[in-house]
């Protein structure tokens, strides 16, 4: 069953799922005016004005057809040693339905994360499918690891206070996310937006999210540290961890 607010598109090559209002942009980058076909990656890797971003694979901010809603489109792959085996292929229907559930969900408990307003699975019916995820793009941000790696000391600080309430979030919310690192948070002036939500679970324990977020996000942290260069301290790690048990604490 489809969310509230979302709509089903059969196409030939193709079946989407998008935001209502959005449905026909989605369909139009789909489907060219000339009855040509293509993918939603592929249509944003063709757009003049289109800006690609650096993350597992290229992902493009662009503008859907007469749309004037900024938005990301990342192609989905595999991650680790599956990646060279399974590559971007996914058992039907992959993990992009699940993507958008969660991020309805976490967004209803008031986790920040990108609104996805639209995926696509390719081919129709199959039983291993790829596919395309259409996210609205948060402007002005940039993830956690390239703060770390760039920022002055008062920005970095920052980031790691909004990454600590966002791991509070997390647990107020009973979601454990099985990929929080370093590229998975992104921060604007609106605070921290955790990415990658398909890899995320809801219904344990609060206690048992928070832990195991924060296990995940300090081994990364120590990770971009003591591979990549980035500015951050044994402190400033175990200040981390507290912020976000005790930002946790007073919302139980």
């Amino acid at each position: 069953m489809l969310p509230s607010g979302y709509e089903r598109l059969l196409l030939g090559h193709a079946v989407a799922v998008a935001r209502t209002d959005l449905a026909p942009s989605i369909r139009r980058a789909l489907v060219k005016a000339d009855g040509g076909r293509s993918t939603l990656h592929e249509y944003a890797s063709h757009q003049p004005g289109g800006r690609p971003l650096v993350g597992r694979g290229t992902v493009y901010a662009v503008m859907l057809p007469e749309s004037r809603v900024p938005v990301v489109v990342r192609h989905n792959q595999r991650g680790g040693l599956l990646r060279a085996i399974r590559g971007d292929r996914f058992l039907a229907p992959t993990r992009a339905p699940h993507e958008l559930t969660m991020s309805l969900e976490l967004r209803r408990h008031g986790v920040r994360t990108p609104e996805v307003l639209a995926y696509a699975l390719y081919p129709p019916g199959g039983i291993v499918q790829r596919s395309d995820v259409v996210t609205r793009e948060v402007q002005g941000s940039r993830d956690l690891a390239e703060v770390l790696l760039h920022g002055d000391g008062e920005g970095r600080a920052a980031a790691l206070a909004s990454a600590a309430e966002l791991v509070a979030a997390l647990a107020r919310a009973r979601a454990r996310h099985h990929d929080l690192n370093a590229k998975n948070i992104l921060l604007s002036a609106e605070g921290a937006f955790a990415l990658d939500v398909d890899r995320v679970q809801l219904g344990g324990s609060a206690r048992d999210s928070l832990d195991g977020n924060l296990a995940r996000i300090t081994r990364s942290l120590r990770k971009w540290r003591d591979e990549f260069g980035a500015k951050i301290s044994e402190q400033q790690i175990a200040d981390l961890d507290a912020t976000a048990r005790g930002a946790a604490a007073r919302a139980a």
